[in-house]
């Protein structure tokens, strides 16, 4: 059995209550990963050339509003 496996399996066996524990926390878990790995892309450079892609765009006078 795969840990996915595993843990699909005790997911499976929670009340609403506790399932709906779990999602709030996973998300909340998901989101602050997430802004780390953004985080983390940005200090290594990983974003620059989208950042200067996007000046360029916007000094050309090709943006728009959103």
């Amino acid at each position: 059995m795969t840990s996915i496996q595993y843990l699909e399996e005790q997911i499976k066996q929670l009340t609403p209550t506790e399932r709906q524990e779990f999602r709030d926390w996973f998300l909340e878990w998901d989101a602050d990963d997430w802004d780390r790995q953004i985080e983390q892309d940005a200090q290594a450079g990983k974003l620059d050339s989208f950042a200067a892609e996007a000046l360029a765009e916007y000094k050309a006078g090709k943006a728009t509003e959103m």
